[in-house]
């Protein structure tokens, strides 16, 4: 976590008391007996010792013993029932085949069912497979099921002690179910009983400052895990583990030491001063090509690269940060780089998903790497060699006046460089124009709809900043010329490289988006909003309120036929609570109820 200063978020610190406050509080009174065993089930914030596993003989109970493996081929081609990933495919699309609810249908969309979770930090993806729903839920439990109406299969609760950090999800192999756990574990569970098949420790040389928050990937026989690592001297890493004996096979460093390839970009600091890379987001997989593809963010010692050396053979790139790698899955070979920006001295992560379409580039269909930064500006990579092949900008950031038409290099706009004098305005603010809230795309009709953030940031060196080492002080401000609208959704179109259409709104998104094959777009809001935009015109065709905030990640999955969409609200993080205080400082906006944290599920009525 980053330690701010910003006296514009003097409002997020009330509300976020607030809410610890009434988490704690409701975490000590929600006791309550489960119907069948009189089990005692009590859920506490990142206190998974109070909360019991619960395993089973699977041959009892047929929805689990009729649990089909999760190979390969599966992976590849998921069934459309199914949500089998973090993005329900390999190549991180967001994007689901079923088409039940659709343009047509989604006003006679209701609820389903409701399950309470535990509270606590975290973004949650469930997974679905078989009609057995899987849910990382905080304080390191994961929940085992039925996908029709939440009864309870199995649960396994992680017995550590480590504060949850804020996870992404989980991931499915074969039998397993693959839990990378707050105290730096990855266990695999037994898909059908719940038991612990192996249980990894993550070798590191001090647990404080490292997180692990993004799902697994699953790739060549490997469960493949992002570190993050802001403050940690020699930072980030990616890390392999076998999926059969549960023991590391290979680990790659996101920051480049001294003596190794891109060891002198970093303006010759020693390697213990270079920290940062983190790995925050699930790595995409493209099986034909076998190559994972992963982002990493920017350093936050950023002074010592403020400014060039001047020394022939050193500059101050910093590499690997904000950089998307390719690497082999069996042995963390990395085939290929693309730095998007570098010295990032503004925390403007390009740190997210990296999704695989294939589009028509100079007449012949290329697999093309797409990804955001926090600019909001994406890029087009040659997903086989990390050739640039485009970029669009949806227009809300001023840090570049202009882009290399064939290398995608970024110029810089040196009206926004970091300055002790001048007060400067730059766009976006530095928890970004897009953040974690994924984008989803629809590669027929090469439609990408992202969740953006339209507010920017004031800057000035002095020594009152602590955002980054480099003295920046950041206060929050709106867009010049703002219409009071400061969230939005935007719709791009890949395959002419322009701006579709864009829904905007006072309250900002929430959640990351999900598309489907029903012509359907569903995005999640700070006020409890849940809604249902039509693909090709953003038009909002269905709304409901939750509960609680959605910061999570939809997903639709379907059994006997019958399509339903999930999501998780009431499980907070840091970026809710910062966009509660942004909203309270811009346009007074103050939490609504926020009942207990729990998954909603929705059906055709």
């Amino acid at each position: 976590m980053k330690q701010t200063t910003l006296k514009t978020l003097a409002g997020f610190f009330l509300i976020a008391q607030f809410h610890a406050v009434a988490l704690a509080q409701q975490n000590d009174d929600a006791l309550e007996e489960e119907n069948s065993g009189g089990v005692i089930q009590r859920y506490g914030r990142n206190a998974a010792s109070l909360i019991e596993s619960i395993t089973v003989d699977s041959s009892s109970i047929p929805l689990l013993s009729d649990y089909s493996a999760v190979t390969d081929k599966v992976l590849k081609n998921p069934p459309d029932s199914d949500w089998l990933s973090w993005r329900r495919t390999q190549d991180n699309l967001g994007f689901s085949n079923l088409d039940q609810i659709n343009r047509l249908t989604v006003p006679n969309l209701a609820l389903a069912w409701h399950q309470e979770v535990t509270p606590g930090n975290n973004m949650p993806t469930p997974l679905v497979r078989d009609g057995i729903m899987f849910l990382y839920s905080a304080g390191d439990v994961v929940l085992a099921l039925d996908a029709t109406n939440g009864e309870l299969l199995w649960r396994y609760s992680h017995d550590g002690d480590a504060v949850t950090s804020h996870k992404f999800g989980i991931a499915l192999y074969e039998n397993k179910v693959l839990v990378p756990t707050s105290d730096l574990h990855m266990v695999a569970l037994d898909a059908r009983t719940g038991d612990v098949i192996w249980d990894h420790a993550i070798d590191v040389d001090d647990s404080i400052g490292h997180a692990l928050r993004s799902a697994p990937t699953i790739a060549g026989g490997q469960v493949i895990q992002g570190m993050a690592a802001s403050f940690v001297p020699g930072g980030g890493f990616i890390i392999a583990i076998d999926l059969e004996f549960g023991s590391e096979t290979w680990r790659f460093n996101t920051l480049a030491k001294p003596d190794e390839p891109g060891g002198n970009t970093w303006n010759s600091i020693p390697l213990e001063e270079r920290q940062g890379g983190s790995v925050w987001n699930t790595g995409s997989y493209d099986a034909e090509l076998n190559l994972l593809f992963y982002g990493v963010s920017p350093t936050y010692n950023t002074g010592p690269l403020l400014y060039p050396l001047g020394i022939d053979g050193v500059n101050n790139d910093a590499l690997y940060t904000n950089a998307t790698l390719a690497l082999r899955p069996t042995t963390g070979e990395l085939v290929w780089y693309y730095q998007h920006v570098a010295n990032d001295q503004h925390d403007l992560d390009w740190g997210f998903e990296r999704s695989i379409v294939e589009l028509e580039i100079e007449g012949e269909i290329k697999k093309v790497i797409i990804t955001a930064g926090k600019p909001g500006l994406f890029d087009a990579l040659d997903a086989a060699t990390g050739a640039y092949l485009f970029s669009v900008d949806p227009g809300l950031q001023n840090l570049f006046s202009a882009i290399n038409p064939v290398t995608g290099e970024k110029i810089a706009n040196p009206n926004v460089f970091p300055d002790a004098e001048e007060v400067r305005t730059v766009c976006p603010y530095y928890q970004g124009g897009r953040n974690w809230h994924a984008s989803s795309i629809n590669n027929e009709s090469g439609l990408l709809f992202v969740p953006m953030f339209e507010v920017c940031m004031d800057t000035l060196l002095d020594d009152s900043g602590t955002l980054l080492s480099s003295g920046l002080r950041a206060d929050t401000v709106s867009i010049p010329g703002s219409d009071g609208n400061y969230g939005r959704l935007q719709a791009i179109n890949l395959k002419t490289r322009e701006l579709a259409w864009q829904h905007r709104q006072e309250v900002v998104p929430a959640s990351a988006s999900l598309a489907t094959a029903g012509g359907l777009v569903f995005l999640g809001y700070l006020d409890n909003a849940f809604k249902a935009f039509d693909q090709q015109t953003g038009e909002v065709l269905w709304e409901t309120q939750l509960g609680a905030i959605p910061a999570a990640f939809p997903i639709t999955y379907s059994v006997d036929e019958k399509q339903y969409v999930a999501v998780v609200a009431g499980q907070l993080n840091i970026h809710t609570g910062v966009w509660l205080g942004l909203m309270n400082k811009f346009t007074g906006f103050t939490p609504l109820n926020q009942d207990a944290a729990a998954l909603w599920v929705f059906a055709l009525d």
